[in-house]
């Protein structure tokens, strides 16, 4: 139809009139058909005044339009407004608040195209808050991921984001660590280690795709609070340029929707490249505290760890060992077999060592042949007896180059807090090397417990 203004309503103003006007003159020839005198119809009176109804009810017809059509349409494009002026504003400020669906919603009072109109525009209110949400949930995830570097947290704060995110009741997240599945997050599920050696997580790692299991419902998952039966649990791999770094499990009481299925989308592509940095982080802390050859702590992260332990034991009043080992006559097997010789012995005299410390045991590489093992929590009987044990280990172990069998012992000085005389790690550490001259001076293969009464200056 064609147009006569750009404005919608003058334009049905203008139809109108002419409708009517066409009908006040078509009117009359009608009143004939219908046995009405022709020459009182086609007087000019008549034809004037069925015209002039024409156009009386063409206003009528336009002013029910503006009363029904106009109103609504003026009520959407208000809100239109409104939020057009929200996001000018929360461009800039960054608050939202104002353009909520709540606020800028419409209400719906039918069910013609006008109904549809205003339901389209909540539909899109609805799509541009939910995008913002989305934009500033992956926002927030993104700041609080980046600025964590330790693994273990990381991974609880990538968690608890994730089921706050999806509406998930529990998950974990395993890490791939030196080859390993270690669990480094969990929230919600007994026995997480159970869900290592199952076949989806196998098959999500190897295909490394997204798989979500579909439950029955008489299967239960034991949760911290209360035993809840799963209706998805969601598989999630992370990978960084097709390594796999690690998987998030997540379980819902109810299937997840497309909105929860992208926001694991996106929050995985996020934790991704988190993990890895975290994972290189670590990397280079271990490269920074532990020693080249042997693996153990190197001097100065041994004494960061010594000196933690000492404050805990001061704290707890606990006891506290230290012993200074030191290999005998060591010079000899570097002059005579060469310095690769020896060391493959340190390397071989440190794992034989382990096998007699305990988990929380710490060694460290003191010296080139000297070592500083830290046992916290035990007592001196103890600690006397787990260093007869250690020289015994290494009087024992036979050490094979070639054809040759190179035998090797150590001596061995403890010193134990608390001791009247002991204030420090510095002082633990005089004690353990007085009574480690003393052990080489008396023989060496032996362990000697530091007392003022050896008289070592």
């Amino acid at each position: 139809m064609p147009q006569f203004t750009k404005k919608l309503f003058t334009d049905l103003a203008i139809w109108m009139s002419m409708l009517g006007i066409i009908i006040g003159i078509c009117f009359p020839p009608f009143t004939v058909i219908l046995g009405f005198d022709p020459e009182l119809s086609f007087s000019f009176s008549f034809w004037i005044i069925c015209v002039i109804a024409g156009l009386l009810v063409a206003g009528a017809n336009y002013m029910l339009v503006n009363l029904i059509i106009r109103k609504p349409l003026i009520t959407i494009s208000e809100h239109m407004h409104i939020v057009e002026k929200e996001i000018k504003s929360a461009t800039y400020t960054g608050d939202w608040s104002g353009c909520t669906p709540e606020k800028c919603n419409i209400d719906i009072d039918s069910d013609d195209e006008l109904g549809e109109s205003a339901r389209t525009f909540n539909d899109l209110v609805s799509a541009l808050f939910r995008s913002h949400e989305v934009e500033k949930a992956v926002s927030e995830f993104s700041k609080a991921l980046s600025a964590q570097l330790d693994l273990d947290l990381l991974s609880k704060k990538a968690l608890e984001l994730l089921l706050h995110h999806t509406g998930a009741v529990a998950g974990l997240v395993l890490t791939n660590q030196s080859g390993e599945q270690l669990i480094t997050a969990n929230f919600g599920l007994r026995h997480p280690e159970k869900i290592i050696s199952s076949i989806h997580i196998h098959k999500a790692m190897t295909e490394k795709k997204v798989i979500s299991v579909k439950l029955p419902e008489d299967v239960l998952v034991e949760a911290v609070i209360a035993d809840f039966r799963p209706k998805e649990v969601t598989i999630v791999p992370i990978e960084f340029k097709d390594e796999m770094l690690g998987i998030v499990v997540l379980a819902t009481a109810s299937e997840f929707n497309q909105d929860a299925l992208w926001m694991i989308d996106f929050f995985s592509q996020g934790f991704a490249l988190s993990l890895k940095n975290a994972m290189i982080h670590t990397q280079i802390q271990q490269i920074a505290a532990l020693d080249g050859l042997t693996g153990i702590f190197n001097r100065r992260f041994g004494m960061k760890r010594l000196n933690e332990e000492f404050s805990r034991a001061k704290r707890a009043d606990s006891p506290l060992t230290v012993m200074m080992l030191d290999l005998d006559h060591f010079k000899k097997i570097n002059d005579f077999y060469g310095h690769l010789v020896g060391d493959k012995v340190i390397i071989s005299v440190v794992n034989e060592t382990k096998k007699i410390l305990r988990e929380s045991d710490i060694i460290i590489r003191f010296g080139g042949e000297e070592f500083l093992v830290v046992l916290p929590g035990i007592s001196v009987e103890n600690a006397v007896i787990t260093g007869d044990r250690i020289c015994q280990k290494i009087e024992d172990h036979e050490i094979r180059n070639k054809l040759d069998i190179i035998k090797m012992t150590l001596s061995i000085g403890i010193s134990c807090y608390p001791d009247e005389h002991i204030d420090s790690t510095d002082r633990l550490i005089q004690y353990a090397d007085n009574a480690l001259y003393f052990s080489k001076d008396s023989g060496r293969n032996r362990s000697t417990l530091y007392s003022e009464q050896l008289n070592i200056q």
